[in-house]
């Protein structure tokens, strides 16, 4: 069976402030014209369909286009909600959908009686089930297991039997949580079984590259060991920006498919399609080139020097460093002239390294706020807004808070 492997459409999202609906329009246009030419048994979207769990009218819009132009394909299409997603909203006439072969699943499981949404495909080796796990936390979850918590304490206690404690708690992390989940669907392992999850998955001992577009908790506490879906012959994973895998090379990150921040810049974005065969056999995964409307570039160097080589870069969304030791006229506005798209303008030279070394060492004299603007001021060349003004007093009155 192949199918694609989609993520984090993130479909009304912002670069900068820089409207994102006609990259987001060309993308989705060169997946689709991928699927008339590779014909797909199916297409997978682990999770973030939106940006915003309220998305816009135009957002939604974009999206109905694409599932508009695969259903003409009779692609069938699995998806599922990601944090960024609103579950309610996605689950809006799943049933009426999934008569066109658009299978969703928006909420997790909230009582014992509900399971994961399984939606079972075929080829040439059989039958092959694909389980729907939306992006979930504890505390959606623990009304599925209070009835069976109070069931198990209460045949301990008829049976004469002291309580374990474990007997007693309901799922408490990320991890116990997924696993408990799965393990209640009794999933047959002789059979070849699919998993699609918008979680934090990662290899024992291993480090994920993460993004600056990325939402993941400080401290790992929605960290889960990839441990805990490794019986799965393929696993569709959602949620980190990058691709890469979360262990084995079956548990597998796609990966966005347009640079939603300059920390992407460097990485490689493509099509995943995903080649199922016959059980035990491993997944193939083949990349397909992607060609966005504009790439995300960082340039450094001297200002003359950066104007002499935009050529070949000045439609795309640029990141610029002036390394300048001398102040340039007029730095903004002479690249403006030249680069249609400036996410931002940044100076590293020996004198802002040197401002910034006096700052951290006059910090304890000087308030934050004042502090960074001053940084601000000098590196930007402009005082900060007032709407940036009001995110750093935010920030700050939250880490106060915190300790």
């Amino acid at each position: 069976m192949r199918f694609f492997h989609l993520s984090d459409l993130h479909i009304g999202k912002q670069l900068h402030h820089y409207n994102l609906k006609e990259d987001q329009e060309h993308i989705l246009q060169e997946v689709v014209q991928y699927a008339r030419e590779l014909a797909p048994d199916a297409i997978v979207i682990a999770g973030d369909i939106y940006d915003k769990s309220v998305p816009s009218a135009e957002a939604v819009e974009i999206f109905d286009g694409f599932l508009t132009a695969l259903s003409e394909l009779t692609v069938p299409v699995l998806l599922i909600a990601g944090n960024h997603d609103s579950a309610q909203r996605l689950d809006y006439a799943k049933e009426i959908l999934g008569r066109q072969h658009i299978f969703i699943a928006g909420k997790v499981p909230e009582t014992a009686e509900e399971h994961l949404r399984r939606v079972t495909l075929s080829d040439e080796y059989g039958e092959v089930d694909v389980y729907l796990l939306p992006f979930l936390k504890p505390g959606y979850v623990r009304q599925v297991f209070t009835h069976e918590t109070t069931e198990s304490d209460q045949d301990l206690r008829e049976g004469g039997q002291e309580q374990p404690e474990c007997s007693l708690q309901l799922p408490e992390t990320y991890q116990e949580a997924v696993r408990r989940l799965l393990e209640r669907e009794h999933i047959d392992w002789t059979r070849r079984n699919i998993l699609v999850s918008h979680q934090f998955y990662a290899g024992a001992g291993g480090e994920m590259l993460t993004c600056d577009s990325e939402n993941v908790q400080v401290g790992g506490i929605d960290r889960i060991d990839s441990s805990v879906v490794e019986k799965f012959d393929y696993v569709a994973l959602g949620h980190l920006h990058g691709a890469q895998c979360a262990g084995q090379e079956y548990v597998r990150y796609c990966g966005t498919l347009l640079k939603y921040s300059v920390s992407e810049s460097e990485q490689e974005k493509t099509l995943h399609v995903v080649n199922l065969k016959a059980k035990g056999e491993p997944a193939e995964v083949i990349k397909y080139p992607l060609h966005p409307l504009r790439d995300v570039c960082k340039v450094r160097g001297e200002l003359k020097e950066i104007l002499a080589d935009a050529e070949k870069i000045c439609g795309n969304y640029i990141s610029v460093t002036l390394t300048d030791e001398s102040e340039p006229y007029k730095p903004k506005e002479q690249l403006e002239r030249v680069f249609s798209h400036i996410l931002e303008v940044r100076m590293d030279n020996s004198r802002t390294r040197q401002k910034l070394c006096e700052s951290v060492q006059e910090g304890e004299l000087q308030d934050p706020l004042t502090l960074f603007g001053e940084f601000y001021r000098e590196v930007q060349g402009r005082e900060l807004s007032e709407e940036e003004r009001t995110v750093l007093c935010d920030i700050l009155a939250q880490n106060a808070a915190e300790g």
